[in-house]
């Protein structure tokens, strides 16, 4: 069975990016090989990216393209219990906000993984979830 893994936003970001193939090519290949796990959190964040000056992606499209990350995903809600979490992880181990919630979500998910390149790779996060930069 594969490993239950919490997927962050960026590497969603990067299936959708032209600019770096080899980022892309990881990313789907972590996807096949976990069972990914995302939050409304990530939704959030990725139709943000999508939608913002940078990308300017139509409304239209960014509705398909959160829907297929839905159709391959679990999606978790991000509740009370969520963000009292990210604030002991928050205060613990002293990454921002939006990455403790993240990682609570993860943790609330049962995830032995948590794939972000933008996180410490290989640190373990209540002794149960290690963060791991697929890109290295």
């Amino acid at each position: 069975m594969p490993d239950r893994a919490f997927i962050d936003t960026n590497l969603l970001v990067y299936l959708y990016s032209a600019s770096d193939k080899r980022k892309a090519e990881a990313t789907v290949d972590a996807l096949q090989s976990h069972e990914c796990i995302i939050s409304t959190q990530v939704l959030n964040e990725l139709g943000n990216v999508l939608l913002g000056r940078k990308w300017k992606v139509a409304p239209a499209v960014v509705k398909q393209i959160i829907k297929e990350i839905q159709d391959i995903s679990e999606l978790m809600l991000v509740d009370s219990q969520t963000i009292e979490k990210a604030m002991d992880l928050h205060e613990r181990y002293g990454f921002n906000y939006f990455d403790c919630l993240m990682l609570a979500s993860a943790l609330h998910a049962g995830c032995s993984l948590m794939l972000s390149e933008d996180m410490s790779d290989g640190m373990v996060i209540e002794d149960t979830l290690t963060i791991k930069n697929i890109f290295v």
